[in-house]
């Protein structure tokens, strides 16, 4: 059977950052880092989010991720990973359909946005999948673009609408998959990344591996 391959959706729409937490909280977060060769992001996850929190937490301790690649990116947009079939991807592969025969229920919240460094969860779209479930395994980070204040929907706050002002994200995606961490440095190596040459399915031309551990 061919595979659904999962994605977010990069549609125009006019809608039209800071590095501190989204929301408080008094449950000990959890930090990561994702090593690369295009150097490291460091964040945390949510603990407003426990489902897709302890479903990263148990893949990243059992080595999941280590080997698997960024096999999506696209400029101003996001940079995908988590393909489990990417560890073993030819060049020029299409990847993206991978999983882990299971789903996650999705975690939205109004307060988690998709601003610059939002660590979300991909999903297979909405015909095949009405509860908006995420990919038990794939993720992408925002890259995304500015966008003007006055541009924005009234579901947002001031300090939101600043973020997308200052900082950027995707905010096209908000409501639709599920925010569940953030990067706090290595704005840079998301840059990075998300501009290097890509083939027609938006692959790296050059393999972009990554390692994910949790740290203190």
């Amino acid at each position: 059977m061919k595979k659904t391959v999962l994605f977010i959706l990069a549609s125009v729409l006019v809608f039209s950052f800071s590095l501190m937490s989204q929301t408080k909280t008094s449950k000990k977060v959890v930090k990561f880092v994702i090593h690369t060769e295009y150097g490291d992001m460091k964040g945390f996850l949510y603990n407003e989010t426990p489902q897709h929190r302890d479903n990263f937490v148990k893949l990243v301790k059992q080595g999941f991720y280590n080997g698997t690649l960024f096999h999506r990116v696209i400029p101003q947009f996001m940079i995908q990973g988590g393909d489990p079939d990417s560890k073993t991807a030819k060049a020029g592969q299409m990847l993206g359909g991978g999983d882990l025969k299971y789903t996650v229920p999705a975690e939205f919240n109004p307060k988690l946005i998709h601003k610059k460094g939002a660590l979300a969860a991909a999903r297979q779209g909405d015909d095949v999948n009405p509860k908006k479930a995420s990919s038990g395994c794939q993720f992408y980070i925002v890259e995304g673009k500015k966008y003007p204040a006055a541009s924005l929907p009234g579901k947002y706050t001031d300090e939101q609408k600043k973020i997308y002002e200052t900082i950027g994200g995707t905010p096209q995606l908000d409501g639709s998959y599920t925010v569940y961490g953030e990067i706090t440095e290595g704005f840079d190596v998301i840059d990075k990344i998300a501009n290097i040459d890509r083939d027609q399915y938006d692959r790296p031309k050059k393999d972009v591996t990554m390692t994910i551990k949790l740290v203190d």
